[in-house]
């Protein structure tokens, strides 16, 4: 399988850039959480804008992201054409939907309650507009295999804006909300203008044909992201809607969001292993050992979210401080939101069945399902229980949408998953848990000593099961 080896160095350098990159965005949580006390709501008005923007991108890369990757990948199809057809069809699409988003400005913005800040939102509808079209010079990168400029380019967005951030809240000291919107749209600028040489080679134009049958195929996936983004967002959306008190709505949700941050790891490792993993999948589709190598990525990849579940759990002490004193009662989510984390991140890798036989519409019927389950239940649960039924309903949707996916998959596309040693890790990984949790020490350092070895034993099970196949797997 000298496929995996390649796998696994591409999701390193695509991890450099979004696990670091994750880790160096959490420099802004603290300044953010600073500058605006958990009582002025500043966050939590931060928190649903960014829910509307991740909401927004899905639904202009249409699911042509994947689309790209299908076709680009399928015999007697010209790369070249696919790329030019893609960014031109989302290019096009981003542009109307900035000139009408500015034509509305106002009464979009009277609507989401933002009317005495309309220029929030102006800034971040042409953010929006630019990170969609940027999508597919990246998917582009992917395709390509140029990992490391791909990673440069995600890191210069970051660094850059860490940096004018922490100009304005830590040096000037400022508090104004607005400027982490105009800082992002900064940043965006600039990754566009460093994206030229991407966006310049579109001499094949637009192929009405082929985008009928990208459309085609990508419309499933459409609904398929759109019900994903919302299991991320919806709660964060809806909360200002049904919260009963319309004057406490945003410091709930700003406490809510900051405590999520911490529980992000698992985002980050799920996005590093997805980068790397599409165009592998596809590429690799037609090999005879493929459906072998899934059951194997399957199995390694919920290893490494249950040590990164244990790792953050054990060493919340120290993981508080990424967020203001204020936020510290929302904490209670993280263990929640992190096991929804590790739900999503097993349903996307669930979900190749369906893109290789090109039933993705699979996908979509799947994803409404949870997602109708997560609105749902945030709808009836958070007048009553605030941002702990956000947290639950998270649980409940992705928990839904991989459990579908599975039972689906394996009758229509059956892949050897290794049953019984993935739950063998996941009773060890519980076990764990309980032990940490029981085993009580009022001193600090004697408690994350204690934590550290039970990771270590986790860690030493996995090597002493997995360490004779590693050359069956490289």
């Amino acid at each position: 399988m000298a496929g995996l080896k390649s796998l696994v160095k591409e999701t390193a350098i695509y991890g450099l850039s979004s696990i670091v990159g994750r880790f160096l965005n959490y420099l802004l949580v603290p300044v953010y959480t600073t500058a605006m006390s958990a009582q002025s709501g500043g966050y939590g008005v931060v928190t649903n804008i960014y829910a509307w923007v991740a909401l927004m991108l899905v639904i202009l890369t249409c699911g042509m992201e994947t689309g790209f990757f299908r076709f680009a990948n399928k015999e007697g199809e010209n790369p070249q054409k696919v790329y030019s057809t893609t960014l031109l069809s989302i290019g096009g699409a981003s542009l109307t939907f900035l000139l009408i988003g500015l034509l509305f400005l106002q009464p979009i913005a009277g609507w989401l309650d933002y009317s005495d800040h309309p220029w929030y939102v102006g800034m971040m509808m042409t953010v929006v507009a630019m990170d969609a079209i940027q999508s597919i010079p990246f998917a582009y990168l992917r395709y390509q295999r140029r990992a490391i400029r791909f990673a440069a380019l995600k890191l210069l967005f970051i660094v850059l804006n860490i940096t004018l951030n922490l100009i304005y809240y830590v040096w000037m000291g400022g508090q104004e909300v607005g400027y982490a919107f105009l800082i992002n749209l900064i940043c965006t600028s600039v990754i566009m203008l460093c994206l030229i040489p991407e966006l310049l080679p579109c001499r094949h134009g637009l192929d009405k044909t082929l985008l009928r049958r990208m459309l085609s195929y990508s419309f499933p996936l459409l609904l398929l992201g759109l019900a994903g983004i919302l299991n991320q967002v919806a709660d964060k959306i809806i909360f200002p809607f049904v919260y009963p008190d319309s004057s406490q709505a945003s410091v709930e949700l700003g406490i809510y969001g900051a405590a999520s941050k911490i529980a992000m790891v698992m985002a980050m490792l799920t996005q590093a292993f997805r980068f790397a993993y599409e165009p592998f999948v596809f590429g690799k589709s037609r090999e005879k050992d493929n459906l072998q190598m899934y059951a194997q990525a399957m199995k390694f990849f919920i290893i490494f979210t249950l040590l990164a579940y244990l790792a953050v759990i054990f060493y919340m002490d120290i993981l508080k401080f990424i967020i203001g004193p204020g936020y510290w009662p929302g904490l209670r989510v993280v263990p929640i939101v992190m096991a929804a984390e590790i739900f999503m991140g097993i349903y996307f890798n669930l979900s190749f069945w369906y893109k290789l036989t090109d039933q993705t519409k699979w996908g979509a019927w799947f994803s409404l399902a949870g997602c109708s389950v997560l609105v749902v239940l945030n709808l009836l649960l958070i007048p009553h229980y605030s941002y702990m039924a956000c947290a639950w309903a998270g649980f409940a949707g992705y928990g839904t949408a991989m459990l579908l996916s599975y039972f689906v998959g394996q009758k229509r596309y059956p892949i050897p998953y290794d049953l019984r040693a993935i739950g063998g890790y996941v009773v060890l990984a519980g076990a764990i848990y309980l032990i940490a949790h029981a085993v009580t020490m009022d001193n600090l350092w004697l408690r994350l000593a204690f934590r550290t070895l039970l990771l270590i034993a986790y860690l030493g099970w996995v090597v002493k099961r997995e360490w004779p196949q590693r050359k069956a797997l490289l």
